[in-house]
């Protein structure tokens, strides 16, 4: 399981460990994945995702999945991101019609 936010494409960054004495070792950093149910007012249902805990914050700063979802760039969603995305914008257009 690779080690990337599905909101948000964070991924590991790699420094340097420095010593006391200044020699630098290669080491990396990896983020805050937690896994989480998300929940869909729109959609009615509920969805889990593997997301840094700074991406839950936002989710919840932003007013829910749903906005979150269609407010973010397309290039750092993952393939199931992108699949619940286009569901909420395929019902908004439902709802817009009727």
């Amino acid at each position: 399981m690779s080690r990337v936010c599905e909101l948000t494409g964070v991924r590991r960054q790699i420094g340097h460990k420095v010593s006391h004495s200044n020699i630098k070792t290669k080491r990396s950093f990896d983020p805050n994945l937690v896994n989480v149910t998300l929940a869909s007012e729109s959609l009615g249902r509920a969805f889990r995702f593997r997301v840094t805990a700074a991406a839950l914050r936002s989710v919840d700063h932003v007013g829910g999945l749903d906005a979150f979802l269609l407010k973010s760039a397309e290039d750092a969603l993952s393939e199931r991101a992108l699949k619940v995305r286009r569901e909420l914008k395929k019902k908004a257009v439902e709802t817009a019609a009727a």
